[in-house]
């Protein structure tokens, strides 16, 4: 595809990018339309004359065009390319056409004359239409209101988030799939298979979806807990399952495998994350990583001192972890929620804040909530990572072998006492990440591999690309990408919809109604406390110390009332204070205080950020609601 840049042109207003979706429904006077207006499908296409790809499409329009008839409305709008001489002169001449048939023809003649748009090609299509040319040599000056029009469509591309050429629309919604003519007509027909697919990346796109999916999986949690089924329930998390090899056999309950080896992989990818963070990311500068580090510092030392205080010693003083942690799903989801009303600094602050949090945890499980130490297999644990420091450094870049190494790690580090999940951690540190790639380069070699085979097709005994043209291309992908980055980028929807729903489904059922707060109010206590007060006051003290010591610099963009607010919403401790809750109270009931205590300090903690943001808006704004 051929990437676009914004016009210079002076009319053009810039909207929000990114929607999905048609800025501009079509109209039938102001668009060109091929079919009939109650056609049950409308394809919209953002092109441009000299875009290469855009020529290749047209020829899946006319095969889909001729397979669907009267059932395709076909739209064409103007997206031409910024710093191509003939791209804008082309779509002027097209709109020159007087009337939408001849449009139509000069479309068609542009596309498909020749290979390569030339400024012949251009003579030749105003010749043919009877289109007016000046001296011979150069396009006469094209109307004032073809160049609007040209202008409008432009516009439309921009506020519909449209980026390369082509970009397809099917009924408003942007289709971002292959443009072979099957998939091309599944997307249009809408077959079952595509609207799963289309469901689920627009649940995807929506930010707040992780947290949705999240808190619909607790609610499910709770109401089997206290339905009926409650004991079957509970029953099935502790069915055992286990893994025979060789004579050997290692059996775990349902629950344990979801807590010690499904919630690795949600490790993983913070390990991923956090290491993205502080190369590339908002953590890479030491200015930009001050502020968020103290008050996520803050955050998590005022909470355990509070617990403390309320707790100073007895079996429950191991729970000062708990009001630790935040959910960083839940917290981020509600600031995507109240959209313009918190500012973006304040969304990278927050977000960064609760990845140096989620450093702190993994730091805290690691040094004190890990069990007896075995150390043989500690031994063990740090042969097989000092294995893969070694294919790190020789600069093996397949994912597969880390992904092994990383199984056996997990196993050595269940085994030694510590916790399995700490092995997703210590797999993400090694798995390497690379320079940034010679894009440009490899752009050029793959377009040369796709031309030296496209001059095959239609030779006998030739079914498509041949192997060693599907080996190189398959070198050149890997090499866009690092093996950390993939990863990352394959595995974190995954942690996102499937771990942490089911590690949810399976810890945050607690029976409700029980009288087990009478000997339990204050392990309560402490846990509300700290998430709810300690978080926001121990972010704000944090930073303004941070910044009256000249370490850290706040944005003037957001202010420290919006900073205590967004500490309110880092009170939302959930999945990992659940995760901690698990290793600090081994007694049931003591566990299923801390979990009531972890919701209900959760509920509040995002009411109380929600309100403060949202009043801080509005005083800012002048919009007292």
């Amino acid at each position: 595809m051929s990437t676009k840049q914004d016009s210079p042109s002076a009319k053009i207003h810039h909207h929000a990018t990114g929607t999905g979706h048609l800025d501009r429904p079509v109209d039938d006077v102001r668009d060109h339309v091929l079919g009939p207006n109650n056609a049950p499908i409308t394809l919209v296409e953002y092109g441009s004359y000299d875009c290469p790809h855009c020529r290749a499409a047209n020829e899946r329009i006319t095969e889909v065009r001729g397979q669907l008839g009267d059932r395709l409305r076909y739209v064409f709008r103007h997206r031409p390319l910024v710093g191509n001489e003939l791209a804008r002169p082309a779509a002027e001449l097209a709109e020159s056409a007087p009337n939408h048939a001849l449009f139509w023809d000069a479309h068609v003649a542009l596309m498909t004359r020749s290979d390569k748009l030339s400024e012949d090609d251009l003579h030749a299509v105003a010749e043919t239409l009877g289109l007016p040319q000046l001296d011979g040599e150069t396009l006469q000056a094209t109307t004032e209101q073809a160049r609007e029009r040209v202008d409008l469509d432009i516009e439309s591309a921009l506020a519909s988030g449209v980026h390369m050429t082509p970009t397809f629309f099917i009924n408003g919604r942007r289709y971002d799939g292959p443009w072979d003519e099957s998939s091309f007509t599944d997307a249009m027909l809408r077959s079952l298979g595509h609207r799963v697919r289309t469901a689920a990346l627009t649940f995807a796109s929506w930010a707040p979806s992780a947290g949705v999916l999240l808190l619909l999986a607790t609610l499910l949690a709770v109401a089997l807990t206290n339905s009926g089924w409650g004991r079957d329930f509970e029953a099935f998390w502790q069915t055992e399952l286990s893994i025979a090899f060789d004579g050997s056999e290692f059996r775990m309950s349902l629950l344990h495998w979801v807590n010690d080896a499904l919630l690795t992989i949600f490790f993983l990818v913070v390990g991923l994350e956090v290491k993205r963070e502080f190369t590339i990311g908002h953590l890479s500068s030491r200015r930009a990583a001050a502020l968020p580090v103290a008050a996520a510092i803050g955050g998590m030392t005022v909470p355990a001192i509070l617990y403390l205080s309320i707790i100073p010693s007895g079996p429950w003083s191991m729970g000062w972890g708990v009001p630790m942690a935040t959910d960083t799903a839940f917290a981020v989801a509600l600031v995507a929620m109240m959209g313009a009303r918190v500012p973006v600094d304040l969304r990278i602050f927050l977000t960064a804040a609760a990845i140096v949090d989620d450093i702190g945890a993994i730091v805290v499980v690691a040094m004190f909530y890990s069990g007896d130490l075995h150390y043989s297999y500690l031994v063990g644990a740090a042969a097989i990572t000092a294995g893969l420091m070694l294919l790190n450094r020789a600069g093996i870049y397949s994912v597969s072998p880390y992904l092994l190494a990383g199984v056996a790690l997990w196993a050595c580090v269940h085994a030694s006492g510590l916790d399995a999940t700490l092995a997703g951690i210590m797999l993400a540190a090694l798995i390497p990440t690379r320079p940034p790639p010679d894009f440009k380069t490899l752009a050029m070699q793959a377009d040369a591999i796709l031309t030296t085979e496209a001059q095959h097709r239609g030779e006998q005994l030739r079914r498509g690309p041949s192997i060693p043209a599907l080996e190189a291309l398959d070198a050149i992908h890997d090499r866009l990408e690092s093996p950390a980055d993939r990863l990352l980028r394959n595995v974190a929807p995954r942690s996102s919809y499937l771990v942490l729903p089911i590690f949810a489904l399976a810890n945050a059922g607690v029976a409700t109604g029980t009288d087990i707060f009478s000997a339990h109010g204050m392990l309560a206590l402490a846990i509300a406390a700290g998430l709810t007060i300690g978080k926001p006051l121990g972010f704000i003290l944090a930073s303004v110390l941070a910044v009256k010591l000249g370490i850290a610099h706040k944005p003037k963009t957001y202010t420290w009332r919006q900073l205590g607010g967004a500490g309110a919403l880092a009170g939302i401790g959930f999945t990992m204070s659940l995760f901690i809750a698990g290793q600090a109270f081994p007694v049931a009931e003591d566990f299923a205080v801390a979990k009531i205590a972890v919701f209900a300090a959760s509920v509040l903690s995002a009411v109380l950020g929600v309100t403060v943001l949202w009043r801080a808006h509005a005083r800012n704004t002048g919009h007292v609601e």
